[in-house]
């Protein structure tokens, strides 16, 4: 029997992934939102426009209109008289339409003088229907239309009353006037044209605002989640190897292969370098995630650099291998906080003691402190490898050669670890420099700058 192949799942997005995923619906939804209202108000002034000039061409319709209707007469029978009107007014242009209700009904009209030569031509049943429309609401109507050419048109009718009509008399006629709105309505098309172009231009400026803006809202989560995968990298890289040391150990003394007093040595020594690892690593989370806090207050940088060397002499391996470290230290006083710079400080005499000597040969170790707030370490090594002249303070930037730096002096590869950009952290948090040049006796020098108090 075949087995049943199992749907293959797809891996969860990273949080990285779901962060950038987040920019971009905030970027969408930035967008979407300014386009609806860039929308409404192109809508709204589309629609105002549009009726402001069929209210402006309906009032100079109405104007003439009113005109004409003064020009009316009626004769002795009461009939309607339209000679005055048409020796007075052209009506040709603009073309100007009397019509009469013929019977009790509004809607039965005949014509009872229509224009010549009309300037603006329409169909006699466009005219009609406008003043049937006007006869029956018995108030003045306007509509679009077309001239015979295709022209765009504007028909406005007004009906009219006779002088002894009541209040629900019918009207006895209407007045048709037409006029060409070609001109309005290009002018329209232009307006909407340039609105659309604009909102347009304004909803694609608004995106790229709104992904800027997006971006600068999770950056800080971006870079938290960047210190956090740098941390994990960071403990994964250098536990590693001490982890592997103290299973191979344990397998070695569990064989009986070795000598219980030296796995007992060997194993102090690892825990030992394993807990300075795990404390530098701890340190630089605290410090690049800004959990420490930097408390800058005068300081007695000699005092903490002569206490520092002690400690550091007096650590078993230290006076084991008979290092030596030699302070010359003049009253100095600094603005910087003291646990910071402290750890600045052994992370540097550390440096010195593990990578300033060559193999064999004790560390000779001179520091230097000055009243204008500058400490020197300067030892009597190899020196500074090349390949890391211009990357010693990144965290585990890996290179050959021995030297400050180098996890295994003389062994044709290593690391610049986590002390030295600790402390050049230390140095830029507290407003000073760290800074190396190869030192006067052939080895490394490496210079701390702190800031001293004003005055």
């Amino acid at each position: 029997m075949r087995a049943a192949r199992l749907p293959r799942r797809s891996s969860p997005p990273t949080p990285t992934a779901r962060v950038l995923r987040l920019r971009r619906r905030i970027s969408v939804l930035f967008a979407l939102t300014s386009a609806v209202g860039l929308v409404a108000m192109a809508v709204f002034a589309v629609r105002s426009d549009s009726g402001r000039w069929r209210e402006q061409l309906d009032h100079t319709l109405d104007a003439d209109t009113s005109w004409a209707l003064g020009l009316l007469e009626t004769d002795e029978d009461g009939r309607l008289d339209t000679d005055v009107l048409a020796d007075t007014a052209d009506l040709d242009c603009p073309p100007l339409t009397v019509l009469l209700v013929a019977g009790d009904d509004p809607a039965e009209l005949r014509v009872r003088h229509a224009p010549g030569r009309p300037c603006v031509s329409v169909s006699r049943a466009v005219v009609l229907d406008a003043g049937r429309a006007a006869a029956r609401a018995g108030e003045p109507r306007a509509f679009d239309r077309r001239a015979a050419d295709g022209t765009p048109v504007r028909v406005f009718a007004l009906p009219f009353y006779a002088a002894e009509a009541a209040g629900d008399d019918p009207p006895q006629g209407v007045l048709v006037t037409t006029a060409d709105a070609s001109a309005q309505q290009e002018d329209h098309r232009r307006l909407v044209r340039l609105v659309t172009g604009g909102c347009a231009l304004l909803v694609l400026l608004s995106a790229a605002v709104g992904h800027l803006l997006s971006g600068r809202a999770v950056r800080p989560a971006l870079e938290a989640l960047g210190r956090q995968e740098a941390f994990l990298a960071d403990a994964a890289h250098d536990l590693r190897t001490p982890a592997a040391s103290l299973r191979t150990l344990a397998e070695t003394a569990l064989r009986g292969e070795t000598d219980s007093a030296d796995v007992h040595r060997r194993t102090l020594r690892l825990a030992e370098g394993m807990g300075r690892l795990v404390d530098g690593l701890l340190t630089r989370a605290r410090l690049m995630s800004g959990t420490a806090a930097v408390a800058r207050q005068p300081l007695r940088l000699d005092q903490l650099v002569e206490a520092v060397a002690e400690e550091v002499t007096e650590a078993p391996e230290a006076a084991a291998a008979g290092h030596r470290v030699r302070v010359e230290a003049e009253d100095t006083v600094v603005l910087a906080d003291p646990d910071l710079v402290r750890r600045a400080v052994a992370n540097l005499l550390g440096n010195a003691l593990v990578h300033g000597h060559a193999p064999g040969v004790p560390a000779d170790v001179r520091v230097t402190v000055t009243r204008d707030g500058t400490l020197t370490v300067e030892d009597a090594g190899p020196g500074l490898p090349p390949e890391l002249a211009g990357s010693l303070f990144e965290r585990f930037r890996r290179g050959s050669g021995s030297g400050p730096g180098s996890s295994r002096p003389g062994s044709g590869s290593g690391s610049t670890g986590l002390g030295l950009s600790i402390a050049a952290w230390v140095a830029h948090a507290n407003g000073g420099a760290l800074t190396a040049e190869p030192g006067t006796r052939g080895g490394a020098r490496f210079v701390l700058r702190l800031p001293t108090p004003p005055g």
